[in-house]
């Protein structure tokens, strides 16, 4: 079978888009009729190569690209609905390509379900598009799959989807407002020193008048601005494209997310959230039959920081050898002590999944109150900075006017 690609109009004149894996175009027309659509466009999904299959094809387009954190989350809670109806997985399949909300979905699908029909199963299937489902959820769905527990752990992936994508909105935010405060303000202090102080000032230049030391400054500064803005700007892009390249490299970034976990604010706000999300990984793994060596394995690659992805490693050699998990992680020195301990309490209970989604909770609430704190300390600190730079500006512009009019008095 081949993949097919289609647009076509149903009953109500509405358009509707998918994928199909069918023999033929003519195939996929008949198919169309049946239910109820009138086919506008029928394309295959790429340029075929000899005894290429539809999923080949679809893994060659879409192998370096994923899927968006809502768009996994929404697939994984229509994937357990639809499973725990009692459809197969390829019936399951075919309702979720007719429903994609885009093509790299549909597509990416018809590539799993292609697999599917040669025989693999759907976690198997899904290890040909790792850029699309992380290996943590396929290793949930392949213990799904043997444990006969396939549409509760589809639910507990698309909680942990959503739950993720809440901690990440919630660290962007402390970076993006910030960012964007102080992106305005340097734009607006740069059009003031660059075009309005040297129109306003100037006029005072050529005059007999003895400036105010505030305002000569302010001239300098604006002065100088005004001549070296190009270089700074170059300067700027060339710094920001050597940074990139610099931390491509593992060395340097390695010494860069060690240095952030030093940093006094910052680093504890890596700290917590890279210990919530491996927790809360951790977590659902356990809580789903994962066997602990194999969770580790998976959890480690959701932790962004490399020093404590390091620590994850560690801890998964130091448990191999006999170690007990709390233990190796308080050897690391890299996780909260809270969370240790949590961790030693449910291996002592015997309810490690439930400790580990304590810890998790835990960490997150103590994220947000550092993101609520942190957000209400820059706000004012940025408005005042910002305020008083301007203040400086104008009141630079407006002491010749005011000492010139005290003259003609």
């Amino acid at each position: 079978m081949a993949g097919y690609r289609f647009e076509a109009l149903n009953v109500e004149g509405r358009l509707q888009r998918g994928v199909l894996e069918v023999d033929s175009p003519r195939h996929a027309r008949t198919l169309l009729r049946e239910r109820g659509l009138w086919a506008l466009e029928i394309d295959a999904l790429g340029p075929a190569q000899p005894n290429t299959t539809a999923a080949a094809r679809v893994r060659q387009r879409w192998g370096k690209r994923g899927l968006g954190a809502s768009q996994l989350s929404l697939l994984m809670r229509q994937f357990a609905t639809l499973v725990a109806a009692q459809l197969t997985l390829e019936q399951t399949l075919d309702a979720l390509i007719a429903q994609a909300d885009s093509q790299n979905v549909g597509e990416v699908l018809a590539g799993v379900r292609g697999e599917v029909l040669a025989g693999q199963s759907l976690a198997r299937a899904m290890e040909k598009f790792p850029r699309a489902f992380p290996e943590m959820f396929r290793t949930l769905i392949s213990a799904g799959e043997r444990s006969g527990q396939l549409p509760a752990v589809m639910s507990r992936l698309a909680d942990y989807a959503e739950q993720r994508q809440a901690l990440r909105n919630k660290v962007g935010l402390v970076i993006l407002y910030p960012l964007i405060i102080s992106v305005v303000a340097t734009m607006v202090i740069l059009a003031l020193m660059t075009y309005v102080v040297p129109q306003v000032v100037g006029v005072f230049q050529h005059s007999n008048q003895v400036l105010p030391w505030l305002t000569r400054a302010l001239i300098v500064i604006s002065a100088f601005i005004q001549t070296t803005i190009y270089f700074w700007l170059a300067g700027f892009i060339a710094g920001a494209v050597l940074a990139y390249h610099a931390l491509q490299q593992p060395a340097l970034r390695f010494r860069f997310d060690a240095l952030m976990l030093q940093l006094p604010i910052v680093g504890r706000l890596v700290r917590s959230t890279n210990a919530a999300r491996f927790a809360s990984t951790l977590a659902i793994l356990v809580q789903s039959g994962v066997p602990v060596l194999e969770a580790l394995r998976a959890a480690a690659g959701v932790v962004n920081n490399r020093p404590m992805r390091r620590a994850v490693e560690q801890t998964e050699r130091m448990l191999a050898e006999g170690g007990s998990l709390s233990h190796s992680l308080a050897r690391t020195h890299m996780f909260p002590p809270l969370l240790v301990h949590l961790v030693a309490s449910g291996e002592a209970s015997g309810d490690l999944g439930t400790m580990l989604g304590r810890a998790a909770a835990n960490e997150s609430t103590e994220l947000e109150h550092r993101v609520a704190v942190l957000t209400g300390l820059l706000e004012p600190l940025l408005i005042l900075l910002m305020g008083g730079i301007v203040l400086l500006i104008v009141l630079a512009t407006l002491l010749p006017i005011i000492e010139l009019n005290q003259l003609v008095r």
